[in-house]
């Protein structure tokens, strides 16, 4: 039995079965043993180039020299602080560090933050803000997003496959909007939202600027800028979940950045830290002080790991890893160079249509059959032959019809083109 399957084995055996999927025949999933820059190693030492960064969290590369560095020191020095009650010193400079990033050099405010260990937490946090800032308990989500699986944001979270075995649980507080993916939708779009402004009450608009695993939806220019307008007109919060899309995956810091539209509370994880478990919900600072009471010495927010002091090293490591390396314009140049490539794919002889969306190093290649309907097995039968041929992928959109393009900002032309190349084999 190989060391995969060994592995593979135990976790059957002792893992709840509902976290990983595995073919009946060992042909995934593989099993990570390391992982440095662009490349993964399996157990069985072969060797991957990762078009996912892990879900989009290594952008400055897996394993980053500088970032590991930061969190070995910082483990060596102190490994734990208490979150709310007894402070560190990088927790204070990792609040600066992200108010600087977003409100300081959109307005030149001051933003405030609420950290946080995974993203979920992030958006529940800025649900909670809402409320408090508005009194009201209402919420506008879309059609297609994702904001975690916790109780509260999974409130927000559209697909049923999520939501619908925890119903009973769920006091449902958001309604649907549909996320437009055309500038022909918008005008549909603003009468509900309207609508639903002036029939419910509604708190805050929660939505991600291009949505990852709904399918790398990327919505007009305008359609930020509505959401802006609307939220001033009645009294919400605009709140942008840019957990998957914050620190450069787009072609700018935040996606938001594109339209020029500044959210009340932005929600940021994943690539925030490079691989250790933080996120942050950042609100401007008058804002943040009107809904927030001072504390009396019992938070009505906090968690045991509150602000680590580990995931902040690492954090202000990973912000000076992105600027060092240029990457934010690093990825917006190689999100046109990888369209550009992708749309050379032939699809003359296909059995299915392709469509292709993106915006910077977040690119999703959707399949279709010729009727419309989601070409699912054939997407999910590339990614794993392409996975055999050395080549990480993950399927996004509720059908899993979308291959993802989510790497590292560091991977190269070269690497891309020749993932380009094997996805072109494989599709046909």
């Amino acid at each position: 039995m190989s060391k995969t399957q060994k592995i593979l084995d135990r976790l059957r055996r002792y893992e709840s079965r509902n976290v990983l999927f595995t073919e009946p025949d060992g042909s995934w999933p593989i099993v990570w043993e390391r992982a440095r820059g662009v490349h993964v190693w399996d157990a069985e030492g072969k060797k991957y180039l990762d078009l996912t960064a892990a879900f989009g969290v290594a952008a400055a590369g897996h394993a980053n020299p500088c970032v590991v560095r930061a969190g070995q020191q910082q483990m060596a020095k102190l490994l734990h602080a208490m979150g709310d009650v007894h402070p560190h010193a990088l927790k204070a400079e990792l609040a600066q560090k992200l108010s600087e990033l977003t409100f300081g050099r959109w307005n030149k405010k001051t933003g405030k933050t609420i950290f946080c260990n995974s993203g979920f937490e992030a958006a529940e946090a800025a649900l909670k803000t809402a409320l408090l800032a508005t009194g009201k308990r209402g919420v506008i989500a879309f059609t297609g997003a994702y904001h975690g699986l916790g109780y509260g944001a999974l409130n927000a979270t559209h697909r049923e496959h999520f939501r619908a075995p925890f119903r009973p649980q769920l006091r449902e507080f958001a309604d649907f909007a549909p996320f437009p993916k055309s500038a022909a939708d918008l005008s549909v779009l603003e009468k509900v939202l309207h609508k639903m402004l002036r029939q419910k009450s509604v708190g805050a608009i929660l939505v991600e600027p291009i949505q990852a695993r709904g399918g790398i939806n990327v919505p007009p220019p305008r359609f930020l800028p509505l959401l802006r307008k609307l939220c001033d007109e009645h009294g919400a919060l605009l709140i942008t979940d840019e957990i998957y899309t914050g620190f450069g995956r787009t072609g700018k810091w935040f996606a938001c950045e594109h339209s020029g539209v500044v959210p009340d509370v932005i929600c940021l994880g994943k690539a925030l830290t490079g691989g250790f478990p933080l996120s942050a919900c950042v609100g401007r600072a008058d804002l943040m002080d009107a809904a927030w009471p001072a504390s009396t010495g019992e938070a009505i927010h906090t968690s045991t790991f509150l602000g680590h002091p580990v995931g902040c090293a690492m954090a202000l490591a990973q912000i000076a890893e992105i600027r060092r390396l240029n990457l934010c314009q690093r990825s917006a140049a190689l999100g046109n160079f990888l369209l550009g490539e992708l749309k050379n794919i032939q699809v003359s002889g296909f059995r299915f249509q392709v469509s292709l969306r993106g915006l910077g190093l977040m690119v999703g290649l959707e399949l279709t059959l010729p009727g419309g309907q989601p070409a699912t097995e054939m997407a999910l039968a590339a990614i794993k032959k392409l996975l055999h041929r050395g080549f990480i992928f993950l399927p996004e959109g509720e059908h899993g019809n979308v291959i993802s393009f989510t790497p590292p900002l560091t991977i190269s032309k070269a690497q891309l083109s020749k993932a380009v190349g094997a996805l072109a084999e494989v599709l046909k």
